[in-house]
């Protein structure tokens, strides 16, 4: 459908707006609002040159000049563009002097202004008009893809770049985007399910050669996961995006129109792809592709240079994690690599190999809120061994602070526990029957008495490292209490367990039991 810069005098946002110049020229067509930041006729020509655009501006930068205003509508009709929408006439512009309107009626540019007393701000027309362009109407539309992903990637007030936008649209409407460059290089990434099926998309998308198909959208099955190709063009480069329906939710209609607002999204937050090797590698990691993440680390510039320790971290980035991060890279000539998405943050140490552990250190020191959470394998040698690592702590890391409550800082050591227990629990039968035997006993102490000592135990032996006096502390009770219990546990077991003696079976039986109690919840 064709729409206007006089059709969009219907909406709502636009019942104060007025035409100060070009109103000959309002059948002009529009198939791209965007949002004018430029200050000169060169900012204009290399950033505005799309045809049919509308642009939005304030004149912020040049509100005091009006020769800059002229000479920036010049430029604007010149590339093509089809309407200059100017807002805060008074505040920020104090008002459109007659040169400047005299230019845009010389160019055939319609000059709008809207209302300073107007209740619609610059983020209310952008909404408007969008789905003025999708849907012919008003924001009135009923299809909530559409619209909650306008309402996120157009939000300017609440997120601060198009890549924290996009990852808050595909989280509320559970879809899943990625941007290539023309040789399949992944470049962008919100991955929030299925994140196996990223680099078997990538692969059979190669393997069909999207890159030769004309149709917008090319919907590729991988292993009953929906996934829509396309090719955008970002500042005359070409990409491609390709889309994953994480449930098979949204119509090929529905995705196509998805790929058109996210593509009108970059342009108007002025999103530049930039491929950030140390970022991807980190990503190539956490999904085990170990042969992308060896091409990355030459990308990276850090070939030659082995990974030392990798972690996954929840609560740190807003603490001063960033802080003794640069003060531990400076002390211990080791790189800390890391990516933010919300509130976690994934990251490498790669460097030579030290004495001691400064990687753990690290970690017992960035751990200053009690929201904090870590869990990094350290004492790993290579690209393969932190691809493992990064899987054992996906697989491991939401069930270990199970089994460790108390715990902040989770290393190999709890996620490995976690990880046999969690396949003793899967596996059943005699195994896992054979462990819990080992707590059998504490059932011949009656209810009460049994579960006190076995509680007792747990805390000893899965918290408090042994200690009599931290076991009293976490449990609220007196050290002479926790001493009485555990000699009633030796005799129970009919072995010392007080010293810093580990009986083998126990541990892995007691974090067994803990892990089966949240697995039946």
């Amino acid at each position: 459908m064709k729409v206007t810069v006089k059709d969009f005098f219907e909406l709502a946002a636009f019942a104060d707006a007025k035409v100060l110049a070009g109103e000959k020229n309002l059948g002009n067509p529009v198939k791209k609002v965007s949002v004018l930041e430029a200050t000169g006729r060169e900012d204009v020509i290399r950033y505005c040159s799309a045809k049919n655009q509308m642009m939005l501006t304030s004149f912020f930068g040049i509100q005091d000049d009006t020769k800059a205003q002229a000479e920036v509508i010049k430029a604007l009709a010149e590339v093509g563009n089809t309407a200059l929408v100017v807002f805060h006439v008074g505040e920020v512009v104090k008002r459109i002097l007659p040169e400047v309107i005299e230019a845009a009626e010389k160019a055939g540019l319609p000059l709008i202004t809207m209302s300073e007393k107007s209740k619609f701000d610059m983020g209310d027309v952008i909404n408007e008009t969008m789905s003025k362009l999708f849907y012919g109407e008003s924001s009135s539309f009923g299809n909530d893809l559409i619209n909650n992903t306008i309402f996120h990637l157009l939000n300017f007030e609440k997120y601060n770049s198009f890549q924290s936008a996009v990852r808050a649209a595909a989280l509320n409407n559970d879809f899943q985007l990625i941007l290539l460059s023309e040789d399949f290089n992944p470049i962008f990434y919100v991955e929030t399910r299925h994140k196996t099926t990223i680099d078997e998309a990538i692969r059979l998308g190669r393997e069909k050669e999207v890159e030769k198909q004309s149709t917008v959208y090319t919907m590729i099955d991988v292993n009953g996961v929906l996934t829509y190709w396309g090719p955008v063009s970002i500042k005359d480069s070409k990409y491609f995006m390709f889309i994953v329906d994480n449930e098979d939710s949204y119509s090929k209609a529905e995705i196509t129109k998805l790929a058109e607002i996210i593509e009108l999204a970059m342009g108007m937050w002025k999103y530049t792809p930039e491929r950030d090797a140390k970022a991807e590698l980190i990503k190539a990691l956490r999904r085990g592709n170990k042969s992308l993440a060896y091409t990355l680390k030459e990308e990276a510039e850090i070939e030659g240079e082995e990974i030392r320790s990798v972690f996954f971290a929840r609560g740190i980035e807003n603490n001063e994690a960033a802080g003794h991060m640069a003060e531990f890279e400076k002390k211990e000539e080791l790189k800390v690599l890391t990516i933010n998405e919300g509130d976690e943050t994934y990251g490498i140490i790669i460097g030579p190999q030290k004495e001691g552990n400064p990687c753990t250190n690290l970690y017992n020191t960035i751990k200053t809120d009690k929201s904090v959470r870590i869990f990094h394998v350290t004492g790993i040698d290579g690209t393969e061994g932190a691809a493992d690592a990064y899987k054992l702590i996906g697989e491991t890391w939401s069930f270990v602070q199970s089994v460790f409550p108390y715990k902040r800082v989770f290393t190999k050591y709890e996620l490995v526990l976690v990880s046999n227990c969690i396949n003793i629990q899967l596996q059943g039968g005699y195994i896992k029957k054979n462990y819990l035997e080992l707590l059998e006993v504490f059932k011949q102490m009656g209810e009460n008495k049994g579960k006190q000592l076995l509680d007792t135990l747990e805390t000893f032996v899965l918290d408090a490292g042994m200690n009599s006096g931290k076991t009293a502390d976490f449990m609220g009770i007196h050290t002479n209490t926790v001493q009485y219990r555990l000699k009633k546990i030796n005799e129970l077991l009919g072995v010392e367990i007080t010293g810093n003696r580990v009986i083998p079976g126990l541990t892995i039986a007691l974090a067994l039991k803990r892990l089966e109690r949240v697995v039946s919840k």
